[in-house]
């Protein structure tokens, strides 16, 4: 007797396999969900940015702050572009999401981790 294998993966609602192996879509149309409430976090933790020190924007100190991205960047496995570009990008992300509920303090220390990192890849 063969040996069913599961898979892990789900299908598609209103997919099906035909005998041939082709797919095609039933009559029934599947509703669309709603999309996550945080989808900001869920692309922090999740794409292929950077692997991300817990709290890292929460730091006291912009040199702390570029110190960290810095090093994220460097280590990071997961960045398509160069370390510089990754950090950088990673830090706007994350004050362009936060938007006007930043408080001016964080935003200026925000601002100022730009500046440091900037400095911290030789690139003033």
């Amino acid at each position: 007797m063969a040996h069913v294998r599961k898979t892990t993966h789900s299908r598609k609602a209103g997919t099906r396999r035909t005998a041939r192996g082709k797919t095609s879509t039933s009559a029934r149309k599947s509703t669309k969900r709603a999309a996550p409430k945080r989808w900001s976090q869920r692309v922090t933790k999740e794409s292929d940015a950077l692997d991300l020190k817990q709290g890292v924007f929460k730091l006291t100190s912009a040199k702390r702050i570029a110190a960290s991205l810095k090093r994220s960047a460097e280590h990071s496995a997961r960045r398509k572009t160069g370390a510089y570009r990754s950090a950088l990008s990673m830090l706007t992300f994350y004050i362009n999401r936060v938007g006007k509920t930043l408080p001016k303090t964080e935003r200026t220390r925000l601002e100022r981790a730009k500046v440091e990192l900037k400095r911290a890849f030789g690139r003033e």
